[in-house]
């Protein structure tokens, strides 16, 4: 008898594609990921979105058993002038998942956006809330939630908002560039969400996959979500020029050298700063669907908008 008779061995780990991966968010899924299977990380030059036969191709080719698709048109401005390419890589692109998925039994992870809603709801949206989008993303990144749902595959779609990370651009750290370059800054004051990290959406993320993967017989104390759609921001909502001027403070406070404080951030409306693309004036998501299904507190915006901070003081 063989040393290791009787002993059961574990399953082959599954096989997870990670689209979009040198992303803000991609670069975190990459970590965030990687104890739950064979991550198999691609960038635009390995998988684009934008050819269909080649993603086609790179599907049977890998045969993953978890998609997480963290790539999409975000130019939000440019999206009206190309609206072809952005219906492309937001809503046929994540229809093939989607039918690959329903196919072979995977698992598809799609992230969505706040630009599905108009923005004229008083208070938070919720998944039940009818979208309305806008702009040309709004409406293809609706599309792309449509597809998906429409395919019958096993799915978590995530909508976000206000996505900010260490690594890359965004808001933030435009804000920190400006202000060692000007004495007087103006930003939106009339637009409101809740600034959220690539971090806690990839943390969230997998999460999520980790308790589908796990047999509930064994932990029936813990929350195991349903496929579907959830909302997923950080707790707390403010205006852009509040993030501006929070960003500001906190970096002053990690001694960064600036021209422009918090209190030289002048407050304006949307209509003072013209975009091709309206943006919504009410960002805000209502979590609470995915707190339950999840049994977790999502960290508060400022939270994580410290650590980012603290993070770029230190890269210098």
């Amino acid at each position: 008898m063989s040393a290791d008779a009787g002993i059961a061995h574990p399953a082959q780990p599954p096989r997870i594609l990670l689209l979009g991966a040198d992303g803000q968010l991609g670069w975190e899924l990459r970590r965030a990921l990687l104890p739950l299977g064979s991550v198999l990380a691609m960038n635009r030059s390995l998988a684009d979105l934008g050819d269909l036969p080649a993603l086609r191709s790179t599907l049977e080719r890998v045969q993953p058993d978890i998609l997480v698709n963290a790539a999409a048109y975000t130019a939000v401005d440019k999206a009206e002038s190309e609206p072809g390419l952005a219906q492309c890589i937001n809503a046929e692109a994540p229809r093939l998942l989607a039918d690959y998925a329903a196919a072979h039994n995977a698992w598809l992870v799609h992230y969505s956006t706040d630009y599905v809603f108009d923005g004229s709801k008083p208070g938070p949206y919720t998944e039940l809330d009818a979208p309305k989008p806008q702009s040309v993303y709004g409406h293809t990144k609706l599309a792309g939630e449509q597809a998906i749902a429409q395919s019958g595959c096993r799915h978590f779609i995530f909508r976000t908002s206000w996505v900010y990370a260490a690594r890359g651009g965004n808001f933030a750290k435009t804000m920190l560039k400006l202000a060692r370059e000007r004495e007087h800054l103006r930003v939106v004051a009339d637009q409101f969400g809740a600034p959220t990290s690539a971090e806690l959406i990839a943390d969230v993320t997998a999460l999520a996959l980790h308790r589908v993967q796990t047999d509930a017989s064994f932990a029936t104390a813990i929350s195991t979500p349903q496929p579907g759609l959830y909302h997923l921001t950080a707790g707390g909502s403010t205006s852009w020029h509040g993030y501006a001027q929070f960003v500001l403070r906190q970096a002053a406070a990690h001694g960064t050298a600036l021209r422009c404080g918090a209190e030289a951030v002048e407050p304006i409306a949307t209509a003072d700063y013209p975009l091709p693309a309206p943006r919504p004036a009410n960002s805000r998501l209502d979590c609470d669907r995915l707190q339950a299904a999840l049994g977790l507190a999502l960290p508060h915006w400022q939270i994580q908008v410290r650590r980012m901070l603290a993070e770029v003081a230190v890269q210098g």
